[in-house]
């Protein structure tokens, strides 16, 4: 970006207006541009636990994508998305929620290096910290997330196991 004198927020900024304009020019097709991995919809519509989204996507993308894809609606109060922080400290902020107290919360991650970044803050020692082996990490990720205790690999038939 530096390259080519653009900025970040403006570059997000107008990703977003573009995915606007062509949710609202034809939803049907922009939802068809997006999927979810198989079993992620029934995990989430079957869940017995309090779920939340963190994302690295906007809130009303995520909101959109869960309700067309996999039939559910998240209260959006629980739906983390760009610009509510890195997921560290969305993460902190959950944990602190009164009706959070005495519970070991879960946190399902696509990426090793977020959960590395987790792993560095003592504050949130008390998650439970899982790799998913679908998405944006390679088979050398994997291999080095097993080799962490704090992370378990998770396989995405064992996904919706755990929001029960």
């Amino acid at each position: 970006m530096n390259e080519w004198g653009e900025e970040r927020d403006p570059l997000i900024d107008l990703f977003g207006k573009i995915r606007d304009e062509w949710i609202d020019a034809d939803q049907t097709t922009w939802i068809g541009a997006n999927r979810l991995y198989p079993g992620v919809a029934d995990a989430l519509k079957f869940a017995y636990s309090r779920v939340y989204i963190v994302t690295t996507k906007q809130s009303r993308f995520a909101d959109a994508l869960l309700k067309e894809l996999a039939g559910v609606t998240i209260p959006p109060e629980h739906i983390f998305g760009l610009g509510s922080g890195p997921k560290v400290e969305v993460l902190k902020q959950l944990q602190k929620k009164p009706e959070h107290q005495g519970l070991r919360l879960h946190f399902v991650e696509d990426r090793l290096a977020t959960l590395k970044n987790v792993i560095k803050e003592p504050e949130l020692d008390g998650w439970n910290l899982y790799l998913g082996d679908w998405g944006y990490n390679t088979k050398e990720e994997r291999e080095e997330a097993s080799s962490i205790s704090r992370i378990q690999v998770l396989q995405l038939n064992d996904f919706s196991n755990k929001l029960k």
